[in-house]
């Protein structure tokens, strides 16, 4: 009888191990060892530096577990929080007016602030929390929220805040990309920046090349074009008052990755870097480069041309957005991701409830009209993750 050994490791889905024995027995194979490691069910991000987050809208915490991490890397809580105070709800009146202080405590993985290369458990506690104003959500499926999908998924939902679903859970992302930055500038010389290029129809004029992290940081919206920055400040405002919401757009940059990043065919880097943005919540596109506008030009105005300069390959221009083949090519990474308008609006709306009835529903408690100027940070953390991961990987495939 034929011998069957079976290994099946870091499956990102659930596995019926019954079905899959009694198929390989059906042909008449005979399974004689079977080893099986599951993921943690969609949890979990990277491959060399890991990150799992967890916790709830409105639980007692929310935090991450990084692993990977190398060590000896000096590392604080203040290396960590300024990323958390420019995510954390509150910081201004067009965002969500939920009071959080998003203090991180690191709990693990370091030794008189240096890395120990063991796992770091990173955790903020949920502070103000007002689940009152979730209880008609008990039964009422918000328009184009996730509570649908998940009472469909799990048959249990965490109404208060929308459980894992709330923008809530970004904050292990933060902090773990707080990290990622850190090796990455010092290790790597690559920095990383994310900027608000446009709300709706409102698009700001910017120069990605030259653009600092002051320019992003000089208004509450994140747009370092100042003019354009007032006139979306005073579109938010409007939707605002209006119990509406509005969407746009971030655009990201990496600048100072190396020739060689990412891997080829299922592991490209900027297939690792569109499933990392578009896992955010409130994303609905990505594109990098000349995205969508390269299909309008031919092939002999899309190619970057190459040339020496300054003793290494450089492109004349940057319509790949810094990677080709999947592979880093030395210019700056360069890409855009869509958010959508919030989901959740102060006005009444028609919806279905848990019963199958159509209802009407008008959401209460404290919501961003725009996610744009909080989700600037996480789009940078997100960027950090994916960055440090494949710096990582060359590293340890290629020795440098």
């Amino acid at each position: 009888m034929p011998l069957t050994l079976l290994w099946l490791s870091e499956q990102k889905h659930a596995i019926s191990l019954a079905r899959i024995i009694h198929a390989l027995k059906s042909d008449g194979l005979t399974v004689c060892c079977f080893s099986i490691i599951i993921e943690s069910m969609g949890n979990t991000f990277g491959q060399l530096f890991r990150i799992t987050t967890w916790g709830e809208s409105h639980g007692g915490a929310v935090g991450v577990v990084v692993d990977g991490c190398p060590p000896n890397l000096k590392l604080s809580e203040a290396d960590i929080q300024p990323d958390l105070d420019r995510r954390r709800p509150g910081q201004s009146h067009i965002v969500t007016q939920r009071q959080e202080t998003d203090s991180v405590k690191i709990l693990s993985g370091t030794f008189n602030g240096r890395t120990l290369g063991t796992p770091i458990l990173m955790l903020v506690s949920n502070e103000d929390q007002r689940t009152e104003a979730y209880t008609e959500m008990i039964t009422k499926f918000r328009p184009s929220h996730a509570d649908y999908t998940y009472e469909a998924k799990f048959g249990i939902r965490a109404w208060p805040g929308g459980g894992r679903t709330s923008a809530r859970e970004t904050i292990g992302r933060v902090a773990a990309g707080a990290i990622a930055k850190k090796i990455l500038h010092g290790q790597f010389g690559v920095e990383v920046l994310a900027y608000v290029s446009q709300v709706q129809n409102l698009k700001a004029e910017i120069d990605a090349a030259k653009v600092k992290l002051a320019d992003v940081e000089s208004n509450i919206i994140r747009c370092p074009d100042s003019a354009a920055a007032a006139k979306m400040i005073g579109l938010i405002e409007k939707v605002r008052k209006q119990g509406d919401s509005v969407g746009g757009a971030i655009e990201g940059i990496a600048r100072g990755v190396p020739a060689g990043w990412g891997e080829p065919v299922f592991d490209r880097l900027e297939a690792d870097l569109a499933k990392a943005m578009l896992s955010l919540p409130a994303t609905k596109g990505f594109e990098i480069g000349s995205g969508f506008g390269g299909i309008t030009l031919l092939g002999s105005q899309h190619n970057d041309i190459f040339r020496m300069k300054g003793g290494r390959v450089r492109t004349l221009t940057n319509r790949s957005g810094g990677i080709q083949g999947g592979i880093s090519n030395g210019e700056p990474i360069q890409f855009r991701v869509a958010f959508k308008p919030t989901a959740t609006i102060l006005r009444e709306q028609d919806t279905v409830d848990s019963h199958g009835r159509n209802v009407k529903l008008k959401a209460r408690g404290r919501h961003d009209p725009c996610v744009l100027p909080r989700a600037v940070p996480m789009v940078e953390a997100m960027t950090a993750l994916v960055l440090v991961d494949h710096a990582l990987r060359q590293r340890a495939q290629c020795g440098k």
